[in-house]
C-alpha cells in the first residue's frame, strides 16, 4: 500500500545565522523546518522531503520528534542564510546565503500520496518548472514564491521577476506572497489589487502577508486577520507558519477559519524562536484576543 500523507513539503532544511545587533545565534531554518511542526501540531499528516549534507542529518531529529516523516537526501552542502536584524526594527533584514544544497531531481520525491504538494524552497533553483508541474499532476500544489524570486547573486540573495512566472502560476491552487514580493510580481501596491492580478495566472487562494496580518483571496473573496504578538523574538519563519497554518485548516475548514488560525498561530510564533509548538488550547485562546470570532 502507498504510503498517503494530508501534506508533503519539498523544500532544503536550512542552518541559518541570525544576527541580532551584533550577536550570532546559528539556528535550523526553512519552510520545512517551521511549516512542518505547526501542521504536526495542528493535526494533520506531514512528511518532508530535504536535502542536505550528511553531517547535518542529526540536526532533522528535530522535527522527526514531533512526529513528521523526513525523507533526507545527501547533498554536497547543507543550505543557509545569514539574517541580519536591527532590533529596533526587526521587520527589515539583510539576507546573505551561507550555502546551497542542489536543486531537487525527480528520484529524489519518494513514491508517496498526498492531498496537497508544498513547494517549501528558500531559495531559487531548489525546484525548476518541470518538477512543479509534475507536483500539479500529483495533486493540488502551494508555493510560498520567495523560493523562485530570491536569487543568489555574489554574496547577496536579491529579489529578481520569476522568468517561468506564468507557466509556473498555472500549477499552484495556493500561493503565498508577502507585501514587497506581491508588489515586485504585480506592480501593485494595494494588496487587494495584487492578489486578484496574482489570480488571475491560476492560483485558487492567494496569501499575502505583511507585519500587521494576513490577507487572503480565495474564490474572489478577501479574507483578512490581524497579528498582535507581544514581542517579534520569533520573526524568522513568519511567513512560513502562517502559510503552512493556513494550509492545514484548508484540509477541513473554511477560507475564513483558515485566515483566523494562521493569524494566532502566527502572532503567538512570533513571540518566539524556533517552530510554533503550542496547542489547540492557545490557538483558540489567541483567537478570543484577538477578537477574531470563531
Amino acid at each position: 500500500m502507498i504510503q498517503a500523507y494530508d501534506i508533503l513539503m519539498i523544500g532544503h532544511f536550512a542552518r541559518d545565522r541570525l544576527v541580532v545587533d551584533g550577536e550570532v545565534v546559528m539556528a535550523s531554518g526553512g519552510g520545512v523546518m517551521y511549516g512542518s511542526v505547526v501542521l504536526q501540531r495542528l493535526g494533520a499528516s506531514v512528511a518532508v522531503v530535504t536535502r542536505l549534507h550528511p553531517e547535518d542529518f542529526p540536526y532533522l531529529e528535530e522535527i522527526k520528534n514531533e512526529g513528521v516523516a523526513v525523507y533526507a537526501v545527501p547533498a554536497g552542502e547543507t543550505s543557509g542564510i545569514e539574517n541580519i536584524y536591527d532590533s529596533a526594527d526587526m521587520e527589515r533584514r539583510i539576507c546573505k546565503p551561507l550555502g546551497f544544497a542542489g536543486p531537487f531531481r525527480r528520484e529524489d520525491i519518494p513514491g508517496v500520496d498526498a492531498k496537497i504538494y508544498v513547494a517549501a524552497s528558500i531559495i531559487a533553483g531548489e525546484i525548476d518548472l518541470p518538477l512543479l508541474q509534475w507536483m500539479a499532476g500529483r495533486g493540488a500544489v502551494a508555493l510560498d514564491v520567495q523560493g523562485f524570486i530570491r536569487v543568489r547573486q555574489g554574496g547577496d540573495l536579491v529579489f529578481r521577476p520569476w522568468e517561468h512566472m506564468a507557466e509556473g502560476l498555472a500549477c499552484v491552487t495556493y500561493l503565498k506572497v508577502d507585501r514587497a514580493e506581491a508588489e515586485l510580481l504585480t506592480g501593485e501596491t494595494d494588496l487587494a489589487a495584487a492578489a486578484h492580478k496574482l489570480a488571475a495566472f491560476g492560483p485558487r487562494e492567494i496569501v499575502v502577508t505583511q507585519s500587521s496580518g494576513v490577507t487572503v483571496l480565495a474564490d474572489g473573496k478577501l479574507y483578512q486577520a490581524p497579528f498582535h504578538p507581544r514581542s517579534l523574538a520569533g520573526r524568522t519563519g513568519r511567513g512560513d507558519t502562517c502559510f503552512s497554518a493556513y494550509l492545514g485548516q484548508r484540509l477541513t475548514a473554511s477560507p475564513e477559519r483558515a485566515v483566523r488560525v494562521a493569524a494566532a498561530v502566527t502572532t503567538l510564533k512570533q513571540e518566539q524562536p524556533g517552530p510554533w509548538r503550542g496547542t489547540w488550547a492557545d490557538v483558540e485562546k489567541a483567537i478570543r484576543e484577538q477578537g477574531l470570532g470563531r
